[in-house]
């Protein structure tokens, strides 16, 4: 039985934007009776070799926004990503709405705050942000109820959020076949990650789950939906009742042979800013290699 409240009869419309480069999926979440909406886990393009960003992800989403006359009053964060950059600033500046991320990012930005050697002028209080929220938090998509679930472990600020009966559990699971995230970053824990799994899954089996990426494993095709009850029983790292000893052990010998992420130094230093890129002393947007760091 979970412990948090759940309404299955609101059914938001969801549309989904795939990203090709980061193998991110991006969502327009609609409240069925109005046109409110929100988006989750924004891309902002960045040829890394070439010092350049754009906005051609993050434009298909306003696009979609604009033309079907929609509201949009939340751009949430399920966490900070380490694979891809926000575009959270440049929508917001484009159509309104609240930037939002769970309460631990403060862990976060003290973390690798101190990996980039950032000066004081980098706040560590979450200012950046519109909303942080706790375990337990709710808000409103228009007339729709939204709850925020804490699910630690793969980073400390990672967040599920639930807008009726559909679930958005960021890098917490993978889609059955792919398993869970890793636990190996700064501030994450395999155990940790495997008691937020177990939380996750006392939803109810009819909840559908919406991924933040999906690589398409053993060939098959990108997917991007799956429910609960489908993670409980199929899930190759967590389902049929799996131990937490299980999985730690699975869960920590694999992360020790992953690489890291091809853009996890921009990625990091972009989202705990919720996703503004920094400036040096001169005011020109400006990203660091710290050496041997992480």
């Amino acid at each position: 039985m979970s412990e948090y409240n759940t309404n299955l009869s609101v059914q938001p419309e969801v549309t989904a934007f795939f990203d090709e480069v980061t193998n991110t999926i991006s969502y327009v979440v609609k409240d069925p009776s109005s046109n409110s909406c929100a988006v989750v886990d924004s891309v902002m393009d960045i040829d890394y070799a070439a010092g350049r960003l754009a906005y051609d992800h993050a434009d298909r989403i306003i696009s979609y926004i604009s033309d079907n006359g929609l509201k949009l009053e939340w751009i949430i964060e399920t966490h900070v990503h380490a694979d891809h950059l926000s575009a959270a600033p440049y929508i917001q500046e484009k159509l309104g709405g609240k930037i939002g991320i769970g309460d631990k990012i403060l862990i976060v930005q003290d973390t690798f705050g101190k990996v980039f050697n950032e000066g004081t002028e980098f706040q560590r209080d979450g200012s950046q942000f519109d909303a942080l929220f706790k375990d337990g938090d709710t808000y409103r998509i228009g007339s729709m109820q939204a709850l925020a679930i804490h699910t630690p472990g793969h980073t400390p600020a990672c967040m599920v959020h639930v807008m009726g009966n559909v679930a958005f559990v960021g890098d917490t699971l993978f889609m059955p076949d792919a398993g869970s995230a890793r636990a190996d970053f700064p501030g994450g824990d395999a155990g940790t990650l495997y008691d937020s799994i177990q939380k996750v899954l006392t939803l109810p089996d009819e909840m559908r789950l919406f991924m933040c990426h999906d690589y398409g494993p053993n060939g098959r095709d990108i997917r991007w939906e799956t429910s609960i009850g489908e993670e409980k029983q199929y899930n190759i790292h967590v389902g049929n009742a799996k131990s937490r000893e299980e999985f730690v052990k699975f869960r920590s010998e694999r992360d020790a042979t992953l690489d890291m992420p091809t853009l996890i130094l921009p990625s990091l230093q972009v989202n705990m800013r919720a996703g503004e890129v920094p400036r040096d002393d001169d005011g020109n947007p400006m990203l660091k290699v710290p050496i041997n760091q992480l």
